[in-house]
């Protein structure tokens, strides 16, 4: 085989443009980063700070009594319960317009229903299979959905609400209605191919769609190291040209304000935003999970540590709320979320007719 000599024909190949993957490219991909370094958190008023605090105790009181319930024997089938992620779904939705904006989860849903203001009479009520839930107490923990507040679920399959939602953003880009879909899944469910593909067909059409991705660090079970070559994900859009932001999910006034500048760019016709919203669970994947693959110091130090609700707390307190307040605050929800369960244990099951409704959606 003839030897290449400095002399010789052959040539390296030309390197790179500074576009590929560096240069203004690089800079536009960062660019919602350092919009987010500039100021991270968002300046809330003491009005909009309690209101977030209040959601985020309503979601985890609300969680607690699912919990018990499900114990109990009321609450059949799966139940994901979203304590300590709850200033993702808060931050988030907060920065939405609910008369416009669509949201998709997946099965670790009740947390978003609460955050865009749907009853807890009604939520708790589908958790319990019972004829007055959200849907008809058909859906149970995991398929819930509401067109009514643009709530579209409640997905079972992982990574398949990527792609709805993807869907949903197409709805509003061909309607021309100025409205954003808000997609969520877990670290998980990100390494399934369809969502790079949604990714793909988002970015060539600048479908007006907020991924985000609800990095509790272990998907079903497996430490986020384990089970994915790039730990950082908000780098997965990259080769689709979607920027992408890290986010600390356990404070609520940082996700607000990295919700106002993803929201912004994507409302303005910039194509999609991949957020990494890195939070918690305390409990494991569902109520049927021990958790084993985590040290219980490991889960008391981020309840100690980086609990959302506290932290809102704190921030409260040095705005000159008092104690007595806060704890009134507490027991009012805790109140509504009695009630919810009362009003869910008092209404009748489904009539077996229903069995055969809704089976197909027969107007389009």
């Amino acid at each position: 085989m003839a030897k290449t000599t400095a002399n010789s024909s052959a040539t390296a190949p030309d390197p790179a443009p500074a576009s590929d993957p560096g240069g203004e490219d690089l800079i536009q991909l960062r660019s919602l980063q350092l919009a987010h370094q500039a100021e991270s958190r968002y300046q809330a008023s003491d009005e909009e700070l309690r209101h977030f605090y209040e959601q985020m105790v309503l979601i985890r009181r609300f969680e607690e009594k699912a919990g018990q319930l499900y114990g109990l024997g009321l609450i059949g089938g799966f139940c994901h319960l979203y304590i300590g992620q709850e200033a993702v779904a808060v931050g988030l939705q907060s920065a939405l317009d609910p008369k416009l904006d669509s949201v998709i989860t997946g099965y670790r849903d009740h947390g978003h229903m609460l955050a865009y203001g749907i009853d807890p009479k009604l939520i708790m009520a589908e958790l319990t299979g019972r004829a007055a839930g959200i849907s008809r107490g058909k859906g149970g923990s995991m398929h819930m959905f509401s067109v009514e507040h643009h709530f579209y679920g409640g997905h079972g399959i992982v990574g398949a609400q990527v792609s709805l939602g993807t869907g949903l953003a197409f709805g509003h880009k061909y309607r021309e209605d100025g409205g954003v879909c808000l997609a969520y899944f877990g670290d998980g469910a990100s390494n399934q191919g369809q969502v790079y593909e949604s990714f793909n067909m988002a970015s060539l059409w600048k479908l007006p769609i907020v991924y985000v991705i609800e990095n509790n660090g272990y998907a079903m079970g497996t430490a986020v190291k384990r089970g994915s070559a790039e730990t950082h994900f908000y780098r997965r859009g990259t080769a689709f040209r979607i920027p992408g932001l890290p986010v600390n999910g356990m404070d609520v006034l940082e996700v607000r304000q990295a919700a106002n500048i993803a929201i912004d760019y994507v409302r303005a016709g910039n194509g999609p935003v991949l957020l990494e919203l890195n939070t918690y669970r305390y409990r494991g994947h569902s109520m049927s999970d021990p958790a084993k693959y985590r040290t219980r110091e490991e889960v008391q130090e981020m309840k100690d540590k980086h609990d959302p609700i506290d932290h809102a707390k704190a921030e409260l307190l040095l705005r000159g709320v008092s104690e007595d307040e806060i704890k009134a605050i507490d027991k009012r929800l805790r109140g509504i979320v009695t009630e919810a369960a009362d009003f869910a244990d008092s209404s009748p099951e489904p009539d077996l007719a229903e069995l055969s409704t809704d089976v197909l959606v027969e107007n389009y």
